[in-house]
């Protein structure tokens, strides 16, 4: 398989994945990866980090198919869930096609911080064990959304 760039979904901080508030990603039980602490300016869209097939798709997360079989999840926060959608709003359907920088889902980090939830969010190469992940971008790093922050080698 070739290398596949992933960019990140936010502007923000990248931080290494063990600084997710959740042991399921912290611990990398889904895979390994990375998060971006996004910038806190009100309303902003979320990208999609490579080109892919939209898989799994919630108001606060997605998943991107890719043609090789791998697969990234992105997910706006940590518990998310429990806003049951309110303030996100979708810009993709399961199943569509779309390319690296294409809009996914639109958000208020403020408000997800107001509600007392972390606003990271974690980029992870699901199921990728014995995957090579080439950072792009060091953590603490300040990144545009769209930047390159992985390279995903297998």
């Amino acid at each position: 398989m070739t290398a596949v760039r992933l960019h990140s979904p936010v502007a923000g901080v990248v931080r290494p994945l063990a600084e997710v508030p959740d042991v399921v990603f912290a611990e990398a039980v889904v895979g390994p990866g990375i998060a971006v602490e996004p910038d806190r300016t009100g309303r902003q869209d979320v990208l999609a980090p490579c080109d892919g097939v939209v898989g799994a798709l919630h108001p606060h997360a997605f998943a991107l198919e890719l043609a090789d079989g791998r697969s990234v999840l992105v997910h706006a926060g940590i518990d998310t869930v429990r806003l049951a959608g309110l303030g996100f709003e979708l810009h993709v359907q399961r199943g569509e096609a779309v390319r690296t920088g294409q809009r996914m889902l639109s958000w208020s980090p403020v408000d997800v911080a107001a509600a007392g939830l972390a606003t990271i969010c974690p980029v992870v190469a699901v199921q990728a064990d014995d995957a090579v992940l080439v950072p792009l971008a060091p953590e603490g790093e300040h990144v545009a959304a769209g930047a390159p922050l992985l390279d995903w080698q297998d």
